[in-house]
């Protein structure tokens, strides 16, 4: 325990010395948006950092009223010269007269900084919102929207982690009745909490990390650390009241539902390290982190939980478990209660329960048919933010496209191309869906241009995700013909809509990969061809409900509104591939510790009924107990505000619950008992090559009847 605590603290003084280096930057090679992003940055490097926008709105009179200009210009001054900032563009200013509404009560000035936003110093960025809102008057609102001033305003998350580490330890007390016996997975899960994350600030001076990823990497560390933890602490609890001694009861628990940890925990972290499989860099650091806190969550699960375990003794049982051990003695407690009956259910209706959990799992499922990946814009953040208002007075003023122009970034090598591309600024601007294109002023004999165009519709909308590839596909080869004009189709919402596709096309192998690794891994830990099977088609059952809940409510917007998350608008682009890679790290969790503990029956007895029925019952209540602090844990990150973490909170939620309540409970039971003997089938040939890892005991370990269960029946 010393060491730990002494561990712990040693990080947290290298990294309070050396710091973080957390940064969103991410490549998309070979993406007309990352070229257009690219030439900017060679040709116009003022124009290449973040572009957000300061918008103010007058009550009465027209913004050009004296007193307005003049209070408004003076912010705008101040704001040229504070830091990181590379210009503005006023509306007050010739180049700037566009920015008036047809009204005349709504304008906007186009902030250049000298980064994008997350290179931008959040105190500097602050200052800026700082100076502008100091323009604010009784009739004259001013707001900020674009990605820095997004960024530097955000939520913190720590009171959604207290909110799940609360519900977690009332849970926990609940289960066992004991103060202490809560206390110690609370404690071994805060306490490799916290060396994680230090680790993982240290870790983002080397790699790519985004400023997200320790978020993520919390999200999963509360529940998962919280319960490996559980795990162990029940075994420990349950040979107590079986008569054993603390240290053999110690001992069995690490044993048995220790090694499942480390076999549980290592499967998490092969499905979150499956990210770099789609080769972005962005989603490689959120995969590490993830990874990270899984692993320490594990190591501390054996090691800090075992030693905490030996001061604690026989005091982890409530006084009343105590005495009631004292006065009655050792007992089996899987024998009797609600789980015991409830695998006496399962193991006799097993058809008419795996019916009813499919059904429910396919109607969950049906939404992810219309599934659309994307970005969602600032249109979904908090009523009440500076961003979501900025947004909602440039729609207004001006048009939902002002809040995501795009920009097309032209090679002009030839004299000819630039009267190329004022011919095509004239095709974009007829181009349907587009409100409005013109070609920016260039200095004589640039081979750069730049064309800016407002589409009708807003960002994150399906319409202007079509506009992109209308003007790719259409618009665009037609004005470069018979020129050597190249052109391609940039700016921020290009660049997320280049995102979703390329995330979209390396799905597929990365379902692949994820499912393929699991499969092998749980053939070597149980011997069985058809567990493994039988856990893959479980994992995308679950993903698929867990997706078409997601679907429901942020796409559909069933509501999403009334958790203050925004209107109806696209699923993250990134989410599907975090979150299986996150689900098929839990569901192995789950899938380890309930068929660990049949298997371990059935190493036993060859009687697979009573395998099955054994293992649920004992299982049953600490699985569905860990799941609901995992619920808790997630659902209390959807309250913060942020759309995507509540996407990921949602979803996770919805999987653990389905996975847990549906899938495990009823599902896969009925299943195996419909399998029978099959379920343990391996033929030798197969066996023969496996590397023998076993997650039971090796003194309960026994070789396992293999060819001839091959001609079992499907149900016994």
């Amino acid at each position: 325990m010393l060491l730990w605590l002494g561990g712990v603290v040693g990080i947290g003084a290298v990294n309070a010395a050396v710091g973080t280096g957390y940064n969103d930057n991410f490549n998309l090679p070979g993406t007309e948006s990352s070229k257009a992003l690219s030439l900017l940055q060679s040709s116009f490097p003022a124009q290449a950092g973040e572009s957000d926008t300061i918008v103010w709105r007058v009550d009465l009179g027209t913004v050009t009223d004296p007193s307005v200009k003049n209070r408004v210009s003076a912010m705008l001054d101040r704001i040229a010269t504070a830091p990181q900032v590379s210009g503005v563009t006023s509306p007050y200013s010739p180049e700037g007269a566009p920015q008036i509404s047809a009204d005349g009560r709504t304008a906007y000035a186009t902030l250049h900084l000298s980064e994008f936003g997350q290179a931008l110093p959040v105190d500097d960025v602050k200052n800026i919102v700082s100076i502008a809102e100091s323009a604010r008057t009784d009739g004259l609102q001013v707001e900020l929207g674009g990605n820095a001033i997004q960024q530097a305003n955000q939520v913190s998350t720590n009171v959604a982690e207290l909110v799940g580490v609360v519900a977690a330890a009332v849970i926990l007390l609940i289960a066992f009745g004991s103060l202490l016996a809560m206390l110690l997975p609370m404690v071994t899960a805060i306490i490799s909490l916290a060396a994680a994350t230090l680790i993982i600030g240290l870790l983002s001076n080397a790699i790519t990390m985004a400023t997200i990823a320790p978020t993520f990497a919390t999200l999963i560390g509360l529940g998962v650390g919280i319960d490996y933890a559980l795990f162990v602490v029940t075994r420990y609890r349950n040979g107590l009241k079986a008569g054993l001694d603390p240290e053999t009861a110690a001992v069995r628990a690490l044993n048995t539902s220790g090694r499942a940890v480390i076999f549980a925990g290592l499967t998490v972290c092969v499905a979150m390290l499956g990210l770099f499989v789609l080769n972005v860099s962005f989603l490689n650091g959120i995969g590490v982190s993830a990874a990270l806190m899984v692993l320490f969550n594990v190591v501390a699960a054996i090691t800090l939980l075992p030693a905490m375990l030996g001061l604690m003794k026989t005091r982890v049982l409530s006084r009343r478990e105590r005495r009631q051990l004292a006065a009655a003695g050792p007992h089996d407690v899987n024998a009797s209660g609600f789980w015991a009956r409830w695998a006496g259910l399962v193991e006799r209706n097993p058809r008419p329960l795996a019916a009813a959990a499919l059904i429910v799992i396919l109607a969950l499922s049906a939404p992810v048919l219309s599934l659309r990946l994307g970005s969602s814009d600032q249109g979904n953040d908090p009523a009440g933010s500076t961003t979501r208002k900025a947004y909602d007075l440039l729609s207004e003023g001006f048009g939902p496209g002002f809040n995501g122009p795009l920009q097309l970034v032209a090679q002009t090598p030839a004299a000819a191309d630039q009267q190329a591309l004022t011919a095509l600024a004239a095709a974009v601007a007829r181009t349907p869906g587009v409100a409005a294109a013109s070609a920016l002023p260039a200095q004589p004999g640039a081979q750069i241009g730049i064309v800016q165009v407002i589409p009708t519709t807003s960002p994150q909308d399906e319409a202007t995700s079509k506009l992109i590839e209308r003007l790719r596909t259409d618009v665009i080869p037609a004005a470069e013909r018979g020129t050597t004009m190249q052109v391609y189709v940039g700016g921020q919402t290009a660049i997320f809509d280049d995102f979703a596709d390329v995330l979209t096309g390396k799905l597929p192998l990365f379902i692949t990969v994820i499912v393929g690794l699991g499969f092998v891994l749980l053939l070597i830990a149980f011997r069985s061809v058809v567990v493994p099977l039988t856990a893959a088609v479980m994992n995308l059952l679950a993903a698929a409900a867990s997706f078409g809940v997601v679907v429901a409510i942020f796409q559909w917007g069933w509501g999403s509104e009334a958790l203050g998350l925004g209107r109806p608008g696209p699923v993250e682009a990134f989410l599907p591939s975090i979150m299986l890679a996150i689900l098929f790290g839990l569901s192995m969790d789950y899938q380890v510790f309930l068929v660990s503990r049949m298997h371990e029956e059935w190493v036993h007895t060859r009687d697979n009924r009573h395998a099955v029925t054994i293992g649920q019952a004992s299982t049953g209540r600490v699985i569905t107990a860990a799941a609901t602090i995992m619920i808790c844990v997630f659902m209390a990150f959807v309250f913060g505000g942020q759309r995507i973490i509540a996407e990921f909170g949602i979803g996770l939620a919805s999987a653990v619950f389905i996975d847990a309540f549906v899938l495990r409970t009823v599902l896969v039971p009925a299943l195996m008992h419909l399998f029978g003997r099959a379920n343990w089938w391996l033929p030798r040939w197969i066996d023969r090559s496996l590397p023998h890892l076993s997650v039971e005991p090796a003194e309960d370990s026994a070789p396992t009847t293999t060819e001839p269960a091959a001609a079992a029946p499907a149900s016994v």
